[in-house]
């Protein structure tokens, strides 16, 4: 949609001076904010160069006022443990504020009183206020009750997370089960035969994918793997169950965890048993490259998450939506990346 008439505050940048700064029309400009899809990409770059040259603010306001569009996205921040953190997610809401605000979006942080209420009430509320344009849903599992929520109340819908066969797949994700292959090959590369590995919960369909990508790369290339057993999400029983591991006589000589914080937890049992991490000892993994894992020593190993990648997907898919484009019909995969530090090797 054009632009409409702009009113600057004194001295602002009009949409007029970016136009001609760029050498382009007033409406292209428009095009560039609006519809960069129709914009071809050499004129679109011109016109970004111009409107960051320029120090360009868009009246917002005037623009939802004419639209109807709030330009606004509302995050469901997922309830997270206090005690237990998941520091993947603090890094994947700074990406989606950056991904949004690339696109001339906001993000509205929301979540239920008291978080551990059932979100539907907290959707309902947003929605009918019309204070967003779409929402973002994260950590989604099997059979997720907030997205069979949102799909019935009809409105545009991303998830950073598979949804069912049955749901809409308008879900971005990453290759869980591709990236534990990548890290199994990383170990049978430095001459590790035995291998062990350490997960969460399984009700946690990355997990799942994990495990599964673990094992049936172990099997392809004839690696014993050794699976720790026993429960795995207290700091306690998880060390203990590496330790028992470690005291085996087929003893591994590398353990993937299926998250840094439970590569802490190795790092704890090999160093219990009397062993020492890294060549030469016990070489560990991690998945999710959080920033403790340059902190350690020896540096852990880990599985670089695309994050800035997934939330320009979700943004991407979402504001198709809104923009009533039809809606996806298959989700996102998303390549992860091997981080080798010095706990492998």
């Amino acid at each position: 949609m054009p632009e409409g008439p702009h009113r600057p505050r004194h001295g602002a940048t009009t949409i007029e001076e970016v136009a001609r700064a760029a050498g382009v029309s007033r409406q292209t400009v428009s095009n560039a904010l609006n519809a960069p899809h129709r914009v071809r990409p050499a004129t679109l770059a011109r016109v970004t160069a111009a409107i960051r040259g320029l120090g360009y603010q868009p009246d917002q306001s005037a623009r939802s006022l004419r639209s109807g569009a709030r330009r606004t996205i509302g995050y469901l921040a997922p309830v997270d443990d206090p005690f237990d953190p998941n520091p993947l997610m603090a890094g994947f809401l700074e990406a989606l504020v950056d991904a949004a605000g690339a696109r001339g979006q906001r993000v509205l942080l929301f979540r239920p009183v008291p978080p551990t209420a059932d979100p539907s009430a907290a959707v309902d509320e947003l929605v009918a206020a019309r204070q967003v344009d779409g929402l973002v849903l994260a950590d989604v599992v099997r059979e997720d009750a907030r997205v069979g929520h949102v799909a019935r109340l009809g409105v545009p819908f991303v998830t950073f997370g598979r949804t069912g066969p049955g749901e809409p797949q308008h879900w971005v994700d990453v290759a869980n089960d591709a990236a534990m292959a990548a890290v199994v090959r990383h170990l049978a590369a430095l001459g590790h035969r035995r291998i062990g590995y350490l997960g969460a919960s399984e009700d946690l369909p990355w997990m799942a994918a994990r495990r599964a990508g673990f094992l049936a790369e172990a099997r392809r290339l004839g690696l014993s793997a050794l699976v720790a057993a026993g429960p795995e999400t207290a700091a306690g029983p998880a060390t203990a169950a590496v330790r028992a591991l470690l005291r085996g006589t087929d003893r591994p000589t590398a353990v993937v965890a299926g998250s840094d914080l439970l590569a802490l937890d190795v790092y704890e049992a090999v160093r219990a048993e009397g062993l020492t991490v890294g060549p030469g000892g016990v070489a560990v993994t991690g998945f999710h490259d959080t920033p403790l894992c340059r902190h350690l020593h020896p540096a852990l190993t880990s599985v670089r998450l695309p994050l800035q990648a997934i939330a320009v997907a979700l943004v991407g898919r979402l504001l198709d939506q809104v923009r009533g484009q039809p809606a996806p019909t298959a989700g996102v995969e998303l390549a992860c990346e091997l981080v080798v530090r010095g706990s492998s090797g």
